[in-house]
């Protein structure tokens, strides 16, 4: 389902119109509209621009950070990654404008958990993209994905996991797990109780929007950027 996110608690921490974000521009208004935000608005960076960071994608001195919130379970998560990510990556990424930063956000039981311990897994041997490419790729629409340990196994073994043992081994790792529960709480400290959830710098996205809604809050910030 759609992220389910506290208007009043995104608008305190991030200091940006979510409603504004998530509906006036569907509504023909753009991102870039100077009475959306005014100077003195406080901001919050969510970027961690660790460089060699698995999880990311990117040039480390973007002017815009895009950090996803999201779970390996959730449908709309697979959608954004099978459908926009990659037009994300083309237009923006490539060029050394734009930044992709993983978050997880368990909220669909310990299958979550542990499919986000085996993307770790897998980035420790430099895979960690390619295992979300493969674990979103059949995902049902409208259902969560199954993700047993033996399913993950599979991914690691289809996506080419040179060091199939230290994968295993891995899926137990509790620093892995550290991890992905840091991620977890991090969401959950400014009200996050469900995915996907995107952040454009500052600017919140929630759910799979259609690409120009992306495109849009890219555009304004890359803008601001300039400046």
């Amino acid at each position: 389902m759609y992220f389910i996110l506290s208007a009043v608690a995104i608008v305190a921490v991030l200091g940006v119109g979510f409603a504004a974000q998530t509906g006036t521009a569907k509504q023909g208004s753009t991102p870039g509209d100077a009475s959306e935000q005014s100077s003195d608005e406080p901001t919050i960076d969510m970027s961690r621009r660790i460089d060699g960071d698995p999880t990311a994608l990117g040039d480390i001195a973007a002017p815009v950070v895009l950090v996803e919130y999201s779970d390996y379970r959730c449908p709309f998560c697979a959608v954004f990654a099978r459908d926009t990510l990659p037009v994300l990556i083309d237009e923006y990424v490539e060029s050394g404008q734009v930044r992709i930063e993983w978050r997880d956000l368990t909220v669909f039981g310990q299958e979550s958990i542990d499919a986000a311990v085996a993307g770790r897994a897998a980035g420790a041997q430099g895979l960690f993209w390619e295992f979300n490419e493969a674990t979103f790729r059949d995902a049902p629409e409208r259902a969560h994905l199954e993700l047993p340990r033996e399913r993950l196994l599979q991914i690691g073994r289809d996506i080419g996991v040179p060091d199939m043992a230290r994968y295993e081994s891995d899926l137990d790792n509790p620093a892995l797990l550290a991890s992905v529960t840091g991620d977890t709480d991090e969401a959950q400290s400014f009200g996050a109780t469900g995915t996907p959830l995107f952040l454009v710098n500052d600017t919140p996205i929630s759910g799979a929007q259609p690409v120009e809604v992306f495109r849009q809050a890219i555009d304004r910030e890359l803008a601001e950027a300039a400046e």
